[in-house]
């Protein structure tokens, strides 16, 4: 046996295997775009829609690690609970299934071809969505090619007497088996590539199938890292739903392993397959006419539901298990002045739907900052109250701020990634609204020094002018009120409102300009009170069209 030959067709076999699922993931994950995120949170209301949220999810994007991480980056925006998420990573453990199952089918003789189809696909064609496809099946193809190297590296393997030692060792010693599987997932941060490698080694006869049981236990355990490695710098609740991904596997391999020792777990393994294999019409197959590659996606399978059944009904004692076990008080929500980023989840970078969409959330929060800048500024103008001054002043430095966090973090989804026309667009609209948001902060604090100024000069408006301005400022509120209702509902209706009502806004500052200038030639208002008092409405007009440009910003990106 040339150990040389083995290693290099081994790892260059892995690698090609790793490669095609990342590209397949990726391009699932781009073609299913923003229903991911819709999946996720709309379908979680109980913990069994949870679970079929999970599995569906994972199905698509072919990666229990990335739902989970997906699920983790969700809870610590606060866009999901802990037990919505434990239904989610149920779900996820049987989506994976399906590689095993893909693996299961051979269909090595065809990756070439698949392989040539894919780069066609996506280097011959400028429609992204085709792209994609071509990304999908290129995945597809690397994925069946790996395998093939990867088995023709593992054939020397059954003449070893080192690695024949070691199988028998986990024949013996099954916990080895759990051992050896948990340590080369860890390794990998794949179970889809170490499952695969185990049917590899099986089909080659390097390994029995009870040898592999043991070990397809230890994948599923070592899967976990990647949902561990993404809770680490999290908030609490997303600890703990990391925390959950490992302690559900480690149940269920406490509950199975001695029920695999005892032959029991085989035994039903074979009857539930016989069974539906009865139910398919016209099907004859049975348990013994499987492959062993369809035998290990079975048994897989089979384990994965069963620990989710029997698992099922325990979320609620599960969740208080892992806040025990994760202490720590539930973050409070941040305070809005701090403007600590709170939907800018990094962990969201590898969907770019869902993390356009948590930068528009962000987006959102930061107008309602810009709102309550323009509330305490008025209140300011009109009641002098040093607290409302303090308060815009901070909303102002809160705005600055978020504008910052938002534009890098949208860079960093779009920066080398294939985006769609519609993301594409979703990214420029985030981009120009902060633009506008932190322009009506600024508005506010011009405000603030306006009042400063008019109280140190001791400028008293007339209770016309009084009256006037409040109106304004109560035309200007409602107007910056429903833009940020555009931008969170996306309501074309109430944005071509937005447009109409500036006309009035444009309407009023003309009036008022009148007005001044008719107090201005009988008298009734002093020249240096009036410049203060157009500085004033100007301010407040060019809210209004930053509103304007808001809810312009949603039209344009619903048309397209």
């Amino acid at each position: 046996m040339d150990l040389t030959i083995v290693l290099f067709s081994f790892f260059g076999g892995l690698g090609l295997f790793l490669f095609g699922i990342k590209s397949m993931s990726e391009g699932l994950q781009a073609v299913a775009g923003d229903r991911l995120r819709v999946i996720l949170e709309k379908g979680t209301k109980t913990p069994l829609r949870g679970v079929f949220t999970g599995a569906i999810v994972t199905a698509l994007i072919q990666s229990s690690s990335g739902t989970t991480v997906l699920a983790i980056g969700l809870v610590n925006a606060g866009l999901l609970t802990l037990r919505q998420s434990i239904g989610i990573i149920m779900g996820a453990n049987i989506g994976t299934t399906l590689t095993a199952y893909l693996i299961g089918f051979k269909l090595e003789h065809y990756a070439l071809p698949i392989i040539a189809l894919g780069v066609f696909l996506l280097f011959f064609f400028k429609t992204k969505r085709i792209n994609y496809l071509g990304q999908i099946l290129l995945g597809f193809g690397l994925l069946f090619y790996g395998m093939d190297i990867m088995g023709d590296g593992l054939n020397p393997l059954r003449s070893s007497p080192f690695f024949i030692g070691l199988m028998t060792d986990v024949e013996n010693n099954p916990l080895l088996g759990v051992l050896v599987g948990t340590i080369f997932t860890l390794v990998v941060q794949s179970s889809s590539a170490t499952i695969g490698v185990l049917q590899e080694l099986a089909n080659q006869g390097v390994i029995t199938y009870s040898q592999a049981v043991p070990i397809l236990f230890g994948d599923n355990i070592g899967t976990t890292i990647t949902a561990i490695l993404a809770g680490i710098g999290a908030s609490v609740m997303a600890r703990r739903a990391a925390a959950t991904h490992l302690i559900f596997n480690l149940i269920g391999t406490a509950i199975f392993l001695p029920l695999f020792l005892v032959g029991i777990f085989p035994k039903l393994v074979i009857l539930l397959t016989n069974y539906i294999y009865i139910l398919i019409p016209g099907f004859e197959g049975t348990w013994d006419t499987l492959g062993i590659k369809l035998q290990i996606a079975q048994t897989h399978g089979v384990f994965n539901l069963l620990n989710t059944v029997i698992q099922l009904p325990f979320i609620g004692l599960l969740a208080i298990f892992v806040n025990k076990l994760v202490p720590g008080k539930e973050e409070e929500e941040v305070v809005i002045i701090n403007a600590n980023p709170k939907y800018l989840e990094p962990r969201l970078f590898g969907n770019p739907s869902m993390a356009l969409a948590n930068a528009s959330r962000e987006a959102l929060r930061m107008g309602r900052m810009a709102g309550e800048a323009y509330e305490n500024s008025k209140d300011y103008f009109f009641e002098h109250n040093p607290h409302n001054k303090h308060l815009t002043g901070q909303f102002e430095a809160g705005i600055d701020k978020l504008e910052n966090e938002i534009t890098d973090y949208v860079l960093n989804i779009t920066s080398g990634k294939m985006l769609t026309s519609e993301q594409s667009n979703q990214s420029y609209r985030i981009l120009q609204v902060i633009g506008d948001i932190e322009r009506v902060g600024d508005h506010a604090t011009n405000l603030v020094e306006l009042a400063d100024y008019a109280i140190e000069s001791k400028v008293k408006f007339s209770e016309e002018a009084n009256s006037d301005l409040m109106n304004m400022f109560e035309k200007v509120q409602e107007i910056f009120r429903m833009s940020l209702e555009v931008l969170k509902t996306d309501d074309i209706a109430l944005s071509e409102k937005v447009l109409k009502y500036d006309d009035i806004i444009d309407d009023l500052e003309i009036s008022l300009r009148k007005g001044h200038i008719e107090r201005l030639s009988q008298g009734t208002c002093n020249g240096s009170y009036g410049a203060t008092f157009l500085n004033i409405i100007s301010n407040l007009e060019r809210i209004g069209d930053h509103s304007v440009n808001i809810a312009k910003y949603t039209l344009l990106h619903r048309k397209n």
